[in-house]
């Protein structure tokens, strides 16, 4: 039997959608994952593994060969998930309250955002700081460029490339380009983008 929309815990209203607000569990894994963040931006460019470590501990999945420039910032880390072979660069910023699922293979340039929570508009339904979340998901082979905001709710397409100072609000379709704020499609990319440089030699 599905429970009342009262009756249901602020880990299930969060997965539902519906309002909630922060409780001790959800605190104390944000204290937990703040600490190993902390650790990680404090780690040498040497230490490579000590990092890798760390980041095994705090994402929910870590695949391999995934790079991340410090210094970061998030809230839970275990709501999050990295796929194979993905570069990110300095200062991507995940509020991270629910899922952010990021594929393979995927860059993302300096000071990007991702976030998966929103408030009410109107201040008396955000009083208590009443918030609601939605997934966030980019799939394999995107590149999103500097200074990218990526809202709650959004998926970005594969093989999709954002231009850099895009605030995406909306779904964005595989294998296309799409700047502005709000981001929109500008043009799809095709085989005729491949004849853009020559080939890398073997």
């Amino acid at each position: 039997m599905k429970k009342d929309a009262v009756t249901l815990s602020m880990a299930e209203r969060r997965a539902e959608g519906l309002l909630w607000v922060d409780t001790g569990e959800n605190m104390n894994q944000q204290i937990y994952a703040r600490g190993l963040c902390q650790d990680f931006n404090r780690t040498r460019a040497d230490e490579t593994e000590k990092r890798e470590r760390i980041l095994k501990d705090l994402f929910a999945f870590c695949g391999e060969n995934v790079w991340i420039e410090p210094p970061l910032t998030l809230a839970m880390g275990k709501t999050v998930s990295i796929g194979n072979g993905t570069y990110i660069n300095s200062n991507l910023t995940l509020v991270d309250d629910y899922e952010i699922v990021i594929g393979e293979r995927v860059l993302i340039a300096p000071n990007v955002t991702m976030s998966t929570t929103n408030h009410p508009m109107h201040y008396k339904a955000r009083s208590r700081g009443e918030m609601y979340c939605k997934k966030v998901v980019i799939e394999d082979n995107v590149w999103i460029g500097s200074n990218v905001v990526i809202c709650a709710g959004v998926t970005v397409g594969k093989g999709s490339v954002i231009g850099a100072g895009s605030v995406v609000t909306r779904d964005i379709p595989s294998m296309c380009f799409a700047a502005g704020s709000p981001c929109k499609v500008i043009r799809e990319i095709t085989d005729d983008d491949l004849k853009e440089f020559e080939p890398i030699p073997e």
